[in-house]
C-alpha cells in the first residue's frame, strides 16, 4: 500500500510549534480593507493558535 500524502494546501497555511500546537494566520486581511478599523487590521496581522476542536484534523493533514 502506498504512503499517505500530506495535504499540501494545509502545509502552506499551518505550522507546528515546538510544543506541538498548530499556528495559523488570520483571514480577512487581503482586500476590502477600507471599512475595517485600524485596530481590527492590526489584530489580524498577528498569528494565533488553532482551536482544540480542529487540532486533531489539521495535525493529521500536515504531518502524515
Amino acid at each position: 500500500m502506498p504512503k499517505q500524502k500530506s495535504h499540501r494546501g494545509a502545509c502552506k497555511r499551518f505550522k507546528l510549534t515546538g510544543s506541538g500546537k498548530v499556528k495559523r494566520n488570520h483571514s480577512m486581511k487581503s482586500h476590502i480593507l477600507t471599512k475595517k478599523t485600524r485596530k481590527r487590521k492590526r489584530k489580524l496581522r498577528h498569528s494565533t493558535l488553532v482551536s482544540t476542536t480542529m487540532l486533531k484534523a489539521i495535525r493529521g493533514m500536515i504531518s502524515v
